[in-house]
Order: structure tokens, then C-alpha cells, then sequence
């Protein structure tokens, strides 16, 4: 115990040595490059202002799932930003992150939401209007891989939910097995699925975040690309935490909860809403409401259960995802 105590005390005087600005590592999933590049100066100079203190943020990005695994591998993440709550459990089972994170924070420690749509090409000539669409025979999908990143857990569920809701749940597993049949190229994360549809070409149909979809639409030429809402899909809530084991090695408690607790103020709310996702903030949300489609949305909660059950159903080495993947492969 004498020997972590030490370590972490030169770990925390090695973290901000005086006169230095103090570091603070924010693990993100992938599509929250631009967000947190807008965000980070305004926290950094309300701490200083604040505080008087110099905050040097930093970013790394990547599938949520697999930035969950890095830092249960040791990255030393101040706070993580990640997809899923269930990618934060995982952090709280192995004593990373409290038990009790989600009731840290307002909002259930989820400060905005966003959900899963289409992205096609002009004038859409596979005619893909709801799920349904995207299991016919010869459509090309893109979408991530759901054992690495937190957008293609959130598709696997909405195109599960439709199913269901549509087809009786006892048809619902066969439907999401023809999904990932029409699935050309199984990237680790949203921002690179997003590469292989758009860069690279491939494909007919993006599943991907929201926000995702407005951003490409943005900065593409004009007609391009266009969005597609389905009849339904899920209610997505990326989810956020201060990393308990790492603050206290590196004396940054402070402020990685107050800049997680930044993400629900007015300012920061702009900035999300700006970036495509839908902030909580009522008045935010009024302000940008013209470029959030209106769409149905189920839970994870009432519709399936909560986290726990999904991940240990449909995520674990073996459950059904990967069931599905080895019939699709014979």
C-alpha cells in the first residue's frame, strides 16, 4: 500500500509540476473530435479565471468501446466522454470510476443525446426509407463494428427495436442477422465508418450517429449526400465521468468535475448544439430545434432492459452478435 501511495504521489507531482499547466486527458469515442475542440478553450479560460490555474486539455479518440478497454489497460484518462454507459460500468466494476457515476452529474451524467439515422447518397437509388430497406438483398451497409464502438451498439439496438415492434420480437433476431449480411466493411468506429462511405466511396447506406450525418451533409457539396430519418429508432445517451483512480493520482479532481459539470452550462450547450447533437438545455434546444428531424424513440431502458441485460445477451464473447456473425459467415 506504502508503495502505491508513493507512486501515485510522484505520479501526481510529475502530472503538474510547478509552474506548469495542469494536464487533463479527456478519452473520447470517435465522432467528438470537433466537439471537444470548441469546448476546451472556453473551460480552460473559465478555470483560469476561475482559479487562476492554467488547464492544458487534451484528447484522444476512438470506437468507445475500445477507449473503455485502454484505459482498463492503464491510459491514464482524467474523465472519459464514451457512447455508452455500459462502457463507463465496465470502468466502475473494475474500481476505475465509482459505482455510483451516473448520479454524480446532472442529467444522469449525459449532457446531451443524439440517436441513429441514414446517410445515402443523391437522390438515394436504393430507395432506403426505414430499416426494413437496408436488409434487402443488395444493399450495401456501412456500419461499425459493435464489439468496438458505441454507434453500431446503438444501431444493432434500433434495427433490433424496428424489428420487434414491426415483425414480433421472435422474428427480431433473424432481421438484425440479414442487416449485418449486407455489411461490406466493419470499421472499429463511427468517424471511420464515416471515412469508408464518404472518402472512400463504398457503400449505399451509412448507418451512423446523427450528428454525423448533418456534419457530412454540411461539408459536402451541395446534394451529395442526404439524410434519411427512419419510422424509429433508439434514444442514444453518450455518457460521461471523472476517472476516481486516476484524479487522485494526479490531483486533478477538481477540475475534471468541474469541467464535466461545464458540459451542461448554457455555453457549452451551444457548443453541442452547433456540432449536431441535441443538447438538454430546453432554451438550446428550442434555439437549434430546425435542424433535429422529430423522430420516435425507444430506450434501452423500457425496451430492453438496461445495459447489463443487452451486453451480456448480445455483446459478450458469444452472445448474439456473435452468433450472428459466425451464421453469416458459413
Amino acid at each position: 500500500m506504502r508503495k502505491y501511495v508513493i507512486a501515485a504521489m510522484t505520479l501526481a507531482a510529475c502530472w503538474a509540476s510547478a509552474g506548469a499547466a495542469t494536464n487533463l486527458l479527456n478519452v473520447s469515442y470517435d465522432p467528438t473530435r470537433e466537439l471537444y475542440q470548441q469546448i476546451n478553450p472556453l473551460f480552460e479560460a473559465a478555470w483560469k479565471a476561475r482559479t487562476g490555474q492554467e488547464l492544458d486539455i487534451k484528447q484522444s479518440h476512438g470506437g468507445s468501446g475500445a477507449q473503455a478497454r485502454s484505459v482498463l489497460d492503464g491510459n491514464q484518462a482524467d474523465v472519459v466522454t464514451l457512447a455508452l454507459a455500459n462502457d463507463i460500468d465496465q470502468l466502475a466494476d473494475r474500481g476505475l470510476v465509482a459505482a455510483n457515476w451516473q448520479k454524480r452529474l446532472p442529467l444522469n451524467s449525459t449532457p446531451y443525446y443524439s440517436t441513429i439515422v441514414f446517410l445515402v447518397r443523391h437522390g438515394n437509388p436504393k430507395g432506403i426509407h426505414d430499416w426494413s430497406d437496408v436488409v434487402k438483398p443488395g444493399v450495401g451497409v456501412i456500419t461499425p463494428n459493435p464489439k468496438t464502438g458505441g454507434a453500431p451498439r446503438w444501431t444493432y439496438l434500433a434495427a433490433w427495436g424496428y424489428a420487434s415492434k414491426t415483425y414480433g420480437q421472435a422474428k427480431a433476431r433473424d432481421f438484425v442477422r440479414r442487416l449485418y449480411k449486407n455489411v461490406l466493411v466493419l470499421d472499429s468506429g463511427a468517424r471511420g465508418s464515416a471515412t469508408t462511405f464518404i472518402q472512400r466511396g463504398q457503400g449505399d447506406v451509412l448507418l451512423t450517429w446523427e450528428n454525423e450525418a448533418l456534419l457530412a451533409v454540411k461539408q459536402a457539396p451541395p446534394g451529395a449526400y442526404e439524410i434519411v430519418y427512419p419510422s424509429v429508432s433508439i434514444l442514444a445517451e453518450p455518457s460521461v465521468a471523472w476517472v476516481d483512480r486516476n484524479v487522485a493520482a494526479h490531483g486533478t479532481a477538481a477540475p475534471a468535475q468541474a469541467y464535466l459539470r461545464f458540459l451542461c452550462t448554457p455555453a457549452a450547450q451551444e457548443v453541442i448544439a452547433r456540432n449536431f447533437y441535441r443538447p438538454r438545455n430546453a432554451a438550446v434546444l428550442r434555439k437549434y430545434g430546425r435542424q433535429f428531424h422529430d423522430i420516435k424513440l425507444f430506450t434501452i431502458d423500457k425496451n430492453f432492459g438496461g445495459w447489463r441485460r443487452v451486453q451480456a445477451a448480445h455483446f459478450v464473447d458469444g452472445g448474439v452478435y456473435d452468433q450472428i456473425v459466425a451464421e453469416n459467415n458459413r
